[in-house]
């Protein structure tokens, strides 16, 4: 599947560790698809498997999000600055229940509920790790 332009979802990103050591992230995991890794342009996705929804269950916090299963591939544009990059699904996550109307904010505007977790390499892509947590769309 192609990195698209069709609308997906809207929320916030925030960033985590997978696969070998790199940048400030320890070694981890490889994910629930056994292919993540936090050098490359990867990401969680809350509803990449039925197992997976009962864990982050998004549906909690108003978020009705369609499946999407290991490989597919988004592009996550940062809300304000326009930056983009192309992610490749590898995980489960973010567990979107345990954070429900937390917000990311830029120029006064402002997306709720954390949507999509990226690795290190695809945050960095779009903006900075210290700040945690970007307001994003989300196309495929």
């Amino acid at each position: 599947m192609a990195c698209g332009s069709t609308s997906l979802w809207a929320g916030e990103a925030t960033w985590f560790c997978c696969g070998n050591a790199w940048g400030s992230c320890g070694s981890a995991g490889t994910g629930a698809c056994g292919t993540c890794q936090s050098s490359k342009n990867m990401a969680a996705w809350p509803n990449l498997s039925a197992a997976c929804w009962d864990i982050t269950r998004p549906d909690l916090c108003g978020e009705n999000m369609p499946r999407r299963t290991c490989g597919a591939v988004v592009n996550v544009r940062h809300q304000c600055s326009g930056a983009a990059v192309c992610v490749t699904l590898a995980d489960c996550g973010p567990r979107t229940k345990s954070f429900c109307g937390e917000s990311a904010c830029c120029n006064g505007a402002c997306r709720t509920n954390r949507v999509i977790d990226l690795t290190p390499a695809a945050f960095t892509a779009i903006g900075s790790l210290s700040s945690g947590k970007l307001p994003v769309y989300i196309y495929e």
